[in-house]
């Protein structure tokens, strides 16, 4: 009886015994989202407040899921303490796992006894922690702001941030708190921007963590606003030379419609570039119009000159070939050319069609005649002749030639042909002078026609 007795105490002391001896303590867990980031080694930071409701002790945080749990040595506790304790939980290697992920640690007092906790920790890569953006930017900012911001909670105690676009590149060290956005104000160069169409453009960070880079893109808006300036300018007496420009400084499409008007007589004698998309004729005035799409950046120049020394030039050969036309008939054969502009059928506008025509006069008797004639590299003849048939046609080296065995004097003789193009032609267009090679009095002698000129003119656009 007495050795049961013994037995029973013994059993009730082996089971009261621990638990008079096992810590006591109430754990309040006064942090949140707790975040950690695997690509580098930084902890999740578990804040607890601690309450010691027993003896003094000390405490020990371990887990068996494999993760490095810091303070790394022992914390003492006075009995009746209560103390915040920041408890640090480490990435560990080859843990590929996102999300939230709950796991179980360990408090273990100095006794040895031991009380279990949960903690759940966010498993979050460092691309997907933050977010860059900017404000909008137009062809005339001198500036724009752009923003970084931590969307965890954590703190990154040092950044370094190049962020890189179409409009500026610019580097920075800074630190983020937990859920803070920091602002920068980045100077601008417009002539980098210049010629960007409005619209989104990519904004990229590249951002440096203890060694470990990462990228976060984000967009800038590239709003539209049109700015367009036109610069008229004027000089030159003899040679008068008016330049319109028009710069598009904004970033959209800008369609320009510029006109000039010139009376029936300054233009003939004026040239412009570039080639007008329109011309009309109202009386004795004749209008040019330019339209045209102008890009960002860019600048159409239209150069409008009018050259007076050309009724001068004109005087000039006039006289020179009244002179020359009195020499010619003094000799023994007068050529003469003229050139004159022929409809093509079906009113193709492509093509242009000229009428070439000789007259070839003898004034004295003449042998042998043989009558050569060139066309232009660009041009064909037309297989229908006028008048005398050619006596041979070279297609490949450009050249007619037309035979008579004599001619008398007073003898008149036409030629005519034709020929045409299908590239158009704007401004003067000249042929080369004919050549006459014949005998009189057994000497060979040569004979050439004066230059045959043709105006064309750009044609009129009915829409």
């Amino acid at each position: 009886m007495k050795k049961g007795k013994i037995f029973i105490f013994i059993l009730i002391s082996l089971l009261i015994i621990p638990s008079v001896l096992s810590i006591t303590l109430t754990i309040e867990k006064t942090s949140s989202n707790e975040v950690m980031f695997p690509e580098i080694n930084k902890p999740a930071t578990m804040q607890l407040k601690i309450s010691n409701l027993g003896s003094s002790t000390s405490l020990e945080f371990y887990n068996l899921m494999g993760f490095k749990m810091s303070p790394f040595g022992t914390v003492p506790i006075e009995a009746g303490e209560t103390k915040i304790i920041n408890v640090g939980i480490y990435p560990k290697e080859g843990f590929n796992y996102r999300g939230f992920y709950t796991f179980p640690y360990y408090i273990r007092g100095g006794d040895g006894t031991e009380i279990e906790q949960k903690i759940t920790v966010k498993m979050v890569d460092l691309e997907n922690s933050f977010e860059v953006g900017s404000g909008d930017v137009y062809p005339d900012s001198n500036s724009i702001d752009i923003y970084i911001h931590n969307k965890e909670n954590f703190n990154f105690q040092k950044i370094h941030s190049k962020f890189t676009s179409p409009f500026f590149e610019f580097e920075k060290d800074f630190e983020l708190a937990p859920y803070q956005r920091v602002n920068f104000n980045v100077q601008l160069n417009r002539d980098d921007f210049s010629k960007l169409m409005a619209g989104e453009y990519q904004l990229n960070s590249e951002i440096t963590i203890d060694d470990k880079k990462t990228n976060v893109e984000g967009k800038i808006n590239f709003a539209e606003k049109d700015l367009t300036t036109t610069v008229k300018k004027e000089y030159g007496f003899v040679v008068y030379t008016r330049k319109i420009s028009t710069v598009n400084s904004g970033n959209v499409v800008s369609n320009v419609s510029t006109t000039i008007k010139k009376n029936i007589i300054s233009r003939l004698f004026t040239t412009v570039s570039p080639e007008p998309n329109k011309v009309d004729r109202d009386g004795f005035d004749v209008y040019y119009t330019w339209t045209r799409s102008v890009n960002p950046g860019e600048n159409l120049d239209i150069i409008v000159k009018t050259n007076w020394l050309f009724p001068f030039l004109i005087i000039i050969v006039l006289v020179i070939i009244v002179v020359f036309t009195k020499q010619y008939s003094k000799g023994n054969l007068i050529l003469t050319k003229r050139v004159s502009f022929v409809n093509t059928k079906g009113g193709r506008g492509e093509e242009l069609a000229l009428k070439v025509s000789i007259t070839v006069k003898a004034n004295k008797y003449i042998e042998k005649v043989n009558v050569i004639d060139k066309i232009p590299a660009l041009a064909s003849v037309y297989e229908k002749f006028g008048g005398e048939r050619p006596t041979k046609v070279d297609e490949k080296g450009k050249k007619l030639e037309w035979y008579f065995e004599r001619l008398q004097p007073g003898e008149v003789r036409v030629i005519s042909y034709i020929i045409y193009s299908k590239v158009g032609v704007l401004g003067k267009f000249e042929l080369p002078a004919a050549t006459c090679i014949y005998e009189r009095d057994g000497n060979i002698n040569e004979t050439t026609s004066n230059r045959a000129y043709f105006l064309a003119e750009p044609k009129k656009n009915n829409q």
